[in-house]
């Protein structure tokens, strides 16, 4: 009786094992076809600067263990290039705009040109 069990239980282990890995009778040769890749179906446009929408837009695809690091890697470098660029173009343009108003406060004598003030309690001069 034990002898039938281990018969019958390598039976059944050896009937699943050829389930699962596809030991069935086709021309594949009994195994799953692969699946295709996921690739990244909208990428980030490249003919102008990525906004906000573009990034709450974006699906990175799944990898079997996470997502793919190159399209992940690819993805954080394109957006710290743009957030680079994007604040060099804003310190540009403070530094900019610091010089024009340095000129305007400090470059024009303001008050040169202007008549003296009376002190207050003075008759006004004429």
């Amino acid at each position: 009786m034990f002898l039938f069990l281990v018969v019958a239980m390598v039976v059944v282990v050896a009937a699943v094992t050829l389930a699962v890995i596809g030991g069935g009778g086709d021309d594949s040769g009994g195994m799953l076809p692969e699946a295709a890749p996921d690739q990244l179906v909208d990428p980030l446009p490249a003919t102008r600067p990525v906004g906000r929408a573009d990034v709450e837009a974006l699906r990175l695809p799944l990898a079997p263990r996470g997502y793919r690091m190159s399209e992940v890697d690819d993805v954080l470098g394109r957006l710290g290039a743009e957030l680079a660029e994007r604040d060099a173009r804003i310190a540009e343009l403070e530094a900019a705009l610091a010089g024009v108003q340095a000129r305007a406060v400090g470059g024009a004598d303001l008050f040169k040109d202007a008549p003296p003030r009376d002190a207050p309690g003075e008759e006004p001069r004429s």
